[in-house]
């Protein structure tokens, strides 16, 4: 059937489904959202997005309308009418359709919208491809834990990195400490262990960032929820990025320096042969 979508109740085709002009999301940026990836037709850590969904709606005062489990077979149907092998599924929950007034309303059932995009394709982590990145400030907000839709800061540096043939922005606050990318998190390997950036309002904990550092972890790779800062990123021997859309993405150069000798390194290697791995467990046995 293509490309579907739930809102408050109903599935429609995407490109009819609509939102009444006064939502909140749409006025105020007054809502949450997550993705989560489709491999084989299974939604994978489905129940770990829905998590953060509901931290984050809870962080800024929205009730979900539905249940975690409703929500789990909403996705469900969504996928198997869908008939998408491929893809991603995005949410996003408002305070609602109101007329427009900074305060909170009373009396409004929040907006559900969930929706499948099938990329047509499976992935494969022989399609790594390695990106190059530049660094720029931090100019998000102080919450950056919660997953908002107020993204307009995030849009304004990728679209920089876009124009320096890049793929993604490094951001770094004013004392130079590295948080994370517009859009994944940021793992380095400098004197010898791994460090990503520790949970905290700077950054948005990454299911695949969780899935990294357990992986580290297991296999005794030394591997630190630990800042780092400029200086320490010009000396990395390796440089990558998580996330759900593109998993692990080796980088080869940060503000046209390149990085290491072979890129991806031997620990960005095994990482991907690893997360594959669980991928392959949970959605293709």
């Amino acid at each position: 059937m293509g490309n579907l979508a739930w809102l408050n109740g109903n599935i429609y085709e995407l490109d009819d489904a609509k939102i009444g002009v006064q939502d909140r999301g749409f006025l105020f940026g007054d809502g949450v959202y997550d993705v989560i990836k489709i491999y084989n037709s299974k939604p994978f850590r489905l129940s770990a997005h829905l998590d953060r969904l509901e931290k984050s709606s809870l962080a800024i005062k929205i009730d979900i309308p539905n249940s975690k489990k409703e929500i789990e077979n909403i996705t469900k149907e969504l996928i198997e009418k869908s008939k998408c092998s491929d893809g991603f599924i995005y949410m996003q929950v408002t305070r609602g359709c109101t007329p427009r007034d900074h305060f909170f309303p009373t009396g409004v059932t929040p907006t559900l919208l969930i929706y499948i995009l099938d990329i047509g394709f499976p992935p494969s982590k022989r399609d790594v491809k390695p990106t190059k990145c530049i660094t720029l400030p931090d100019e998000r907000w102080m919450n950056c834990h919660i997953k908002s839709t107020n993204l307009l800061p995030n849009v304004l540096a990728i679209q920089k990195a876009k124009e320096a043939s890049g793929g993604e922005a490094i951001l770094f606050r004013p004392d130079g400490v590295i948080t994370e990318g517009t859009r994944s998190n940021i793992f380095a390997v400098i004197d010898n262990e791994v460090r990503t950036h520790p949970e905290s309002n700077l950054i948005l904990a990454g299911i695949t960032r969780s899935i990294a550092i357990d992986i580290f972890r297991k296999s005794n790779t030394p591997c630190f929820e630990k800042a780092f800062n400029l200086e320490d990123l010009n000396k990395a021997t390796e440089i990558w990025t998580t996330s759900t859309g593109s998993e692990i993405t080796p980088v080869y150069s940060v503000d046209e320096t390149m990085i290491g000798e072979a890129v991806p390194g031997p620990v960005c290697r095994y990482l991907i042969e690893e997360f594959w791995k669980i991928v392959e467990t949970e959605c293709y046995s």
